[in-house]
């Protein structure tokens, strides 16, 4: 490309970025209406690939948290009546709006947390899909109807709207978050405050204008991004009306906000941090393995959740895989996500790429070697380079904790029973992926292993018609799924009198 072509592209790209930002609000969603924090207050938001300022946001204080909580309470008994089939159109309407702006919401990720476009597009699908999953679920929350044993009753079991809900996401997967929780809240009848991450609010409040030109009511979806977390948080938490928190992010905020939740026993959905181990047997299909691993490791820059934090791989194939991977990680380009032929964006901010750095050098110091990459990259922006480590020890932090980063380390086993001892020496219970062309051995593994979510021979299984969610420290309930609109809703059993009951020739007698 010639410099006189380039220049044109570099205008092209800053004319789509001037469009969506002017496309993008800026103020609080708070019963129905844009607005400014109630002291004026802002905060701004930085593009991880250059250090420049994209947006200066409203950030709400704890009286606008509590203007956004009152009007989610007062909209929650209209909301809850209105029909499922309405409540469905609604979300269906939001589904198509997102496939139509796609560009638009793939372009505000990268542009505030840093992967590249071609990724941004594959989470607005991901995320998209869960509008159109709970829109079929609205319709198809079934209760029963039936006769007690002892026949002196008919019982009926409904499930109803829990009620108000808390909404906190993470920066992420700054879309998908934002519709796995709302989809659900919105097909069960539930009012919401959402509260964006500071990192990388744009996305979510471009998605929800989307949602109120989908016809969502006033009050029912309301946005409070806002510097302060404590400021959301605190006052929405602290409020009897409230009956729901879903949080998802680190596991030491996610124990904080339980604990709040017991002063008003809310119900509460937690998904937290992981430690996942993608384990490679004897018998893998190799290249079937190293795909799965750069899936499941490098997919978000491995600032995912679900990440394969470890890889654990049998001594007899060690060397071929490690030799396998490096090739593909060293054929990585790294840049900004706007750019054509980028693989891996920046990370989301300077202390993210800082603890990387200090996850390699922890490493190194133990005895790790480096087969690929293990530095920073000079220059504007958070970017780290693709690493792979080898001969990493058990006790090295990027083995115990999570990395949240572009770096692999390998640790090998012998056999299954040890596989199975290193995936489950960890605290966390999220994601885990295993190798194997031996199904049976596939399906011991599953049993053995304490992970909420397992992925055998494929390294990316997240999907909105599959629950998600994690045990131990990786958090509590489950998003997506059949089971995603039940966290939203509480049952109510009702004891009808028996139809039957003293109707001569029947059997029946006095209910008790």
């Amino acid at each position: 490309m010639s410099i006189t072509e380039k220049a044109a592209t570099a205008a092209s790209i800053q004319d789509r970025v001037t469009a969506v930002l002017a496309k993008t609000p800026t103020g609080l969603l708070i019963d129905g209406q844009w607005r400014e924090a109630s002291d004026g207050s802002t905060f701004e938001v930085e593009n991880p690939a250059t250090g420049e300022v994209l947006a200066t946001m409203a950030s709400a204080t704890r009286e606008d948290a509590q203007a956004a909580m009152d009007a989610a309470a007062n909209a929650q008994e209209s909301w809850a009546r209105t029909p499922a089939r309405e409540r469905s159109e609604i979300l269906r309407r939001a589904f198509d709006l997102v496939q139509e702006r796609a560009e638009d919401l793939a372009l505000l990720m990268t542009l505030e947390m840093g992967k590249p476009v071609a990724e941004a597009m594959g989470e607005v699908k991901y995320g998209g899909e869960f509008l159109r999953w709970f829109s079929e679920e609205a319709v198809r929350d079934y209760g029963r109807y039936m006769e007690s044993p002892e026949g002196n009753l008919r019982m009926l079991v409904t499930r109803k709207p829990v009620g108000p809900c808390l909404l906190i996401t993470p920066w992420n997967f700054p879309l998908a978050m934002a519709t796995r929780k709302v989809a659900p809240a919105v097909a069960a009848g539930c009012t919401m405050v959402l509260k964006p991450a500071r990192l990388t609010p744009l996305t979510s409040q471009y998605f929800a204008a989307l949602m109120v030109e989908a016809g969502i009511p006033a009050g029912v979806l309301n946005v409070v991004s806002s510097k302060s977390a404590g400021d959301v948080s605190e006052p929405i938490m602290a409020d009897p009306r409230l009956r729901k928190v879903s949080f998802t992010g680190s596991t030491p905020v996610g124990k904080q906000l339980m604990k709040a939740a017991t002063d008003n026993v809310l119900r509460t959905s937690m998904e937290l941090g992981g430690n996942g181990p993608l384990i490679v047997f004897e018998d893998a299909d190799l290249d079937k393995a190293v795909t799965g691993a750069m899936a499941a490791k490098m997919r978000n820059m491995g600032e995912a959740c679900t990440a394969a934090n470890r890889l654990l791989v049998h001594e007899d194939v060690a060397e071929e895989f490690i030799a396998k991977l490096a090739e593909k990680m060293e054929a990585l380009t790294v840049g900004n996500g706007v750019q054509d032929g980028v693989s891996v964006g920046p990370l989301v901010e300077a202390k993210a790429r800082d603890s990387v750095e200090e996850f390699v050098a922890d490493a190194v110091a133990r005895g790790a070697k480096v087969v690929v990459g293990g530095s920073r990259v000079e220059g504007p922006g958070y970017f780290f380079q693709p690493t792979l480590l080898r001969d990493v020890p058990a006790d090295a932090r990027a083995v115990c904790e999570e990395i949240f980063g572009p770096v692999a380390p390998v640790v090998t086993f012998t056999d299954e029973d040890e596989a199975v001892a290193l995936a489950n020496a960890t605290e966390y219970g999220l994601a885990s992926y295993v190798f194997t062309e031996n199904i049976s051995r596939g399906l011991r593994i599953g049993d053995r292993i304490e992970f909420g979510l397992m992925g055998l021979n494929v390294g990316v299984i997240s999907n909105a018609a599959a629950p998600f969610g994690g045990v131990k420290q990786s958090g509590l309930g489950r998003e997506g799924g059949a089971e995603g609109i039940a966290e939203y809703t509480s049952t109510q059993y009702i004891g009808v009198e028996n139809p039957w009951a003293g109707v001569p020739g029947t059997g029946t007698g006095t209910p008790a």
